[in-house]
């Protein structure tokens, strides 16, 4: 088999329904259903709006650091299963959330997850937590600030998610800014709900990783840009059809054409029915191989370069991109 780098990979839309179950019961927690055939039935969503309501009531289930350390550990075995040797996780706080753990406490579990992760399989799972658009300009600093202390525990980079468009940028540029000031690579969200502007504005923010990206199709310039800067493109085909981002025809093989390199990922496998296999098997039809998206998802890891060699080292043709 192959080996799978997985960049955009939600710790909180992993959780499949049985587990989500376990955890809302020892939580009590109290969900619409306590039927994992129900509860399955229930991750259908209508659209995105729908779909951040089923991952807030996924998330709502989250209330310890052990939940949170346990999410890890459980997806880092499932995707070992699909040859997975290296994830970079995110994990969004939410305020609630903080109130009942505590911000360090999160990472904390979230941390201890990544490494216990690795002990067990074999997979080296790094952490990309972020702000969301909308959120209050101070909240999304104090996670970027909490981030930087963790940077020694397995934490890389920071990200910007939630409605692109409908929320401005610029209130959590300062957030960002702390982050990149403390090592950490920027993956913001953009080129997903919202046109090739988005992507300008994650660009403008220091971008080095897009989580995304697709409509830069849009605009033949930006996607000249793109690929002149070496940028990745997290691209993740069954979310973005889930969503209804795409239609028929996925943008994947024209940004290829274009020399951006396009790692694969799930995004939320537990929420779109996935697993890492089948979204490579997807990129596969669409013309990307396996081993361009390991060189790919290489080139796109916020790793340090002894992990990077380690990463290069296992498949004899996926060398760093320059």
């Amino acid at each position: 088999m192959t080996p799978k780098i997985e960049l955009h990979l939600h710790l909180e839309g992993s959780v499949r329904p049985a587990t989500l179950l376990r955890l809302a019961r020892r939580n009590r927690v109290t969900l619409p259903t306590d039927d994992p055939l129900s509860l399955a039935r229930l991750f259908s969503f209508r659209d995105f709006a729908h779909f951040l309501e089923v991952w807030n009531l996924i998330a709502g289930c989250l209330r310890t650091p052990d939940d949170l350390r346990q999410i890890v550990v459980d997806y880092a075995g499932e995707a070992r299963r699909h040859g997975a040797v290296y994830v970079e996780g995110i994990f969004t706080p939410q305020p609630e959330q903080v109130a009942e753990i505590g911000l360090d406490a999160m990472f904390e579990g979230y941390c201890a997850g990544a490494a216990e992760a690795e002990q067990l399989h074999g997979v080296t799972v790094r952490l990309t937590p972020e702000q969301y658009r909308g959120c209050d300009p101070e909240f999304g600093v104090a996670v970027a600030r909490a981030a930087v202390r963790f940077a020694d525990r397995g934490v890389v980079g920071f990200g910007l998610a939630g409605f692109e468009g409908r929320h401005p940028d610029a209130p959590h540029a300062e957030a960002m800014r702390i982050a990149a000031d403390g090592g950490l690579g920027l993956v913001p969200h953009a080129g997903e709900l919202a046109g090739p502007a988005s992507i300008r504005s994650a660009l403008l923010m220091g971008a080095s990783r897009l989580r995304h990206g697709i409509r830069a199709v849009e605009d033949p310039h930006l996607l000249a840009e793109l690929a002149d800067r070496r940028i990745v493109l997290d691209i993740c085909p069954t979310s973005n059809r889930r969503l209804g981002v795409t239609g028929a025809d996925h943008p994947l093989p024209h940004l290829v054409a274009a020399g951006i390199p396009c790692s694969i990922s799930t995004d939320d496998p537990a929420l779109f029915d996935t697993d890492l296999s089948t979204e490579y098997a997807i990129a596969a039809d669409l013309g990307v191989t396996a081993e361009a998206a390991y060189r790919a998802g290489l080139a796109g890891a916020l790793c340090d370069d002894t992990t990077r060699a380690r990463l290069a080292a296992l498949a004899p043709d996926a060398t760093p991109e320059s």
